[in-house]
């Protein structure tokens, strides 16, 4: 039987993955020593067998999957033409109808979790244009389609069956049919083909292949292994250590009888089943065993730091123990500017985009030259950061004012733009306001007293003589 273009192209990848993972750990000594054989590191990663069962199984695992997730698709997001002036665009109404019938945002979410456990992920898009599950293989040509459901899978579900190897095809080695298993209600599973144009590709951290990205667990995946080892190892040290067992000397003089020995087994086995809480022993001196327990934390901590040196997760972020912590604040800002990084590197180029721009495409979507990705502000403040910030601009304004001579070393919109942050428009509406404030008597500075030629003018409301004059507050 021929083999077809794209099992080769199979056969390949797969050749050249193995050929690598031939060469990891093979160290020194002449290549007799395999370090990754001696450790128990596995040398081939799958997603069904390596990456998806960490991900259930191992709480750190789990954390360097979600933790990122969580924090990037923090708020909402929204789909907007450009330059609509504040409008609500058509492409805007769209989108937030279909946020509230499919909750694309929480479907995004999932498949950027199976996005990073895998090689990649896939949207799964349901069109009206299907009559029967056969119809699937056909290319979608309508461009008037309605949406019936997003499916997100992982790359378990979605194999890629068929490649595009017509080099003169701008998708040339990208897939055309996928297989696509969906497990049904009563534990079944059903299997469909599916054409591309019914799929959205999505991968992370990719280099020559386009295809299949970098899984986020695969740089970290021997401290996992080394992790479980630790923490299993620690565990079970504990239960044979706290209790390490008995050792019985039998006197010279005394003569062991069986049923002696017997006896003696039995309040053994009695003892050790939480049965009998004394034993009455002749002739046989009991001892100890001394415990051997060991703290793991060191351990640990190396493992969890080298985690965190591929992940750029804070240590503290991952280990859930951010709060509370005086050092930690370095580490949220650090962590929020990753964060707002790992959007526009990443979440708005190869998720959401993607999915828009095929929206668009099948006219799910209107049709809009341009359009921004609008997200909800990452780097909100607390009830109590906003009012340590007010107060620090507070007094930042009550030093300005009552030093005479501040507005010739720094001009008064200077200070308020460039110090304490105003937009254009926040300083027009704050000499607005101003503006409409009622006057109010004020003592006059020395500078003004000069300028009236050191003539006191004295206040007619109160009658005290003092330096007075009605002026208006500035800001």
């Amino acid at each position: 039987m021929p083999t077809s273009p794209e099992q080769l192209n199979v056969f390949s990848a797969l050749v050249n993955r193995s050929n690598l993972a031939s060469r990891l750990g093979v160290m020194t000594y002449g290549g007799d020593r395999d370090l990754y054989q001696a450790l128990g590191y596995p040398k081939t990663l799958t997603f069904t067998d390596n990456y998806l069962p960490q991900y259930i199984r191992n709480e750190v695992a789990k954390a360097i999957i979600d933790r990122p997730v969580r924090a990037a698709w923090r708020g909402g997001l929204s789909v907007r033409k450009k330059d609509s002036a504040g409008k609500e665009s058509a492409i805007e109404t769209k989108w937030e109808e279909l946020e509230k019938q499919f909750s694309i945002r929480s479907k995004l979410i999932r498949v950027d979790k199976l996005t990073g456990i895998g090689h990649y992920g896939v949207l799964f898009l349901g069109l009206n244009d299907v009559q029967s599950n056969d119809d699937l293989q056909n290319e979608v040509k309508s461009r008037s389609n309605k949406l019936v459901f997003i499916k997100p899978l992982s790359e378990g579900s979605a194999k890629v069956v068929k490649w595009v190897d017509d080099s003169s095809n701008e998708r040339f080695g990208k897939p055309l049919m996928y297989e696509i298993t969906i497990s049904t209600t009563d534990g079944a599973s059903l299997t469909l083909h599916v054409h591309y144009t019914r799929i959205v590709h999505i991968t992370e951290d990719i280099l020559e292949d386009e295809t299949n990205g970098t899984p986020r667990l695969e740089a970290v995946f021997n401290r996992l292994l080394d992790l479980e080892k630790i923490v299993g190892g620690d565990a079970e040290m504990f239960w044979r250590g706290a209790r390490p067992g008995f050792q019985g000397k039998v006197d010279k003089d005394f003569q062991l009888t069986p049923d002696s020995e017997e006896g003696l087994q039995d309040q053994f086995d009695e003892y050790e089943n939480n049965l009998r809480r004394f034993l009455l022993m002749e002739g046989v001196d009991i001892k100890e065993f001394k415990q051997q327990l060991t703290d793991p934390s060191p351990h640990v901590n190396v493992q969890i730091s080298l985690i965190c040196a591929k992940t750029e997760i804070p240590k503290r972020i991952l280990m859930g123990s951010e709060r509370g912590e005086l050092s930690s604040a370095q580490d949220k800002e650090e962590w929020n500017l990753w964060v707002q990084s790992r959007r526009e590197d990443f979440m708005e180029p190869m998720i959401v985009k993607p999915i828009v721009d095929r929206f668009i495409e099948l006219g799910i979507l209107p049709k809009t030259e341009e359009y921004i990705i609008h997200w909800d502000e990452l780097f909100a403040m607390s009830p109590k950061e906003k009012a340590e910030i007010a107060q620090m601009i507070a007094n930042a304004v009550r030093y300005y004012t009552a030093t005479p001579t501040a507005e010739y070393i720094l001009p008064k919109e200077i200070f308020l733009r460039k110090l304490l942050g105003f937009t254009t428009e926040e300083l027009a509406e704050a000499e607005k306001l101003v503006d409409e404030m009622p006057e109010l008597e004020q003592p006059l500075t020395e500078r003004e007293k000069l300028e009236m030629g050191g003539q006191s003018v004295g206040s007619p409301m109160n009658g005290t003589g003092k330096d007075t004059v009605a002026k208006k507050q500035t800001v």
